[in-house]
């Protein structure tokens, strides 16, 4: 396989999200209209389709990472795109059964600045509907041609997943220092599961479907699970010093939320973390705590722990054969994750 021509300019990163939601919406839009009816309008609605009621309207969505990463899973795998297209339809549907659940669960009133699905519809609507999307995931993916091979995949990525958002909970009920404290190595265990299984599932069941042989499967499913890491970590350190011009949220917000970060746990790692955990106890003064964790040297050692994870990603990319221009197309959507600027 030959790189690409220094002639011809590769596709931006837009570019190529833009063309994976066109190759996949017409599937992911039949899929959807074989829920009954109102559970296909609250799946419309969080895909951005429609109002409540079903009048239709370009609402914001998602940018549709994981049905891209599945595209060009299939394409580095060396299939055509539409070869992709069933994993793309059952990950996105899984991302986005995921997303009902977890507002729930977490109380969070809006997305993409719109009431979420259970704000809008109500608690045990919004939870039926997402289960309805989970089993239409399967559904999908099992009639797709070779896609049975995929679904325990599949299962494995939710069942991290699920394991992930767990300990996710749980961490929120341990105290900040002492024996039971949560651990960096913990965290991250966390991260994988909730962040890059479903990211590592995506890039891997597009290969699967695209014929990829085993080895070049777990390569992709490992590079998604390290990227699912170290886009978690970055947003970590967004949390706490992002612009909120750029990240849409308030400076210091994942302080006065009281999050276990890594960020926070390294720096309670450091000597002298005794302020900084009453500080995080009280709640008060998150600017002097944020001052605190990077003194500490946890901003530093997030930031660090994400290259690392980066560096595994292309480790793994690199040790199996790849298309080269949608392995280029890949690694450009990898590096704008974690990136964080669009």
């Amino acid at each position: 396989m030959t790189a690409r021509s220094s002639t011809v300019a590769a596709p931006s990163v837009p570019q190529v999200l833009s063309r994976c939601r066109d190759l996949v919406r017409p599937a992911l839009t039949e899929a959807v209209g074989r829920l009954h009816p109102w559970m296909g309008e609250m799946a419309a609605y969080s895909f951005g389709w429609c109002e409540v009621g079903g009048a239709p309207v370009a609402a914001p969505g998602g940018k549709g990472v994981r049905q891209a990463l599945a595209v060009l899973g299939a394409e580095a795998a060396g299939a055509p795109g539409r070869a992709g297209v069933a994993a793309a339809v059952a990950v996105e549907l899984v991302h986005t059964f995921s997303l009902l659940h977890d507002d729930i669960m977490d109380g969070d009133p809006t997305r993409r600045r719109r009431p979420t699905v259970w704000k809008a519809y109500g608690t045990g609507p919004a939870v039926l509907a997402g289960d309805a999307l989970f089993a239409l995931a399967v559904e999908t993916l099992a009639a797709a041609p070779g896609g049975a091979g995929g679904l325990r995949l599949l299962s494995t990525a939710l069942g991290d997943l699920v394991h992930g958002q767990a300990d996710d909970l749980l961490f929120a009920a341990r105290p900040w220092t002492g024996p039971e404290r949560v651990r960096p190595d913990e965290y991250r265990a966390m991260a994988e599961g909730k962040t890059g299984a479903l990211l590592g599932c995506a890039v891997a069941l597009g290969a699967v479907l695209g014929g990829a042989p085993p080895t070049t499967v777990a390569a992709l499913d490992r590079a998604g699970r390290h990227l699912g890491i170290a886009f978690q970590l970055v947003d970590d350190v967004l949390g706490i010093w992002g612009d909120p011009a750029v990240t849409g949220k308030p400076v210091h917000g994942d302080l006065r939320e009281r999050k276990k970060t890594f960020p926070v746990l390294a720096a309670l790692s450091a000597p002298g973390a005794r302020r900084l955990a009453a500080l995080l106890e009280s709640g008060t003064e998150p600017a002097v705590a944020a001052a605190l964790i990077e003194e500490a040297g946890g901003r530093a050692a997030a930031l660090a722990e994400a290259r690392r994870h980066i560096g595994a990603v292309e480790t793994a990319l690199a040790g199996v054969p790849l298309a080269a221009g949608p392995a280029d197309d890949l690694r450009s959507l990898l590096e704008f994750l974690v990136r964080r600027d669009l």
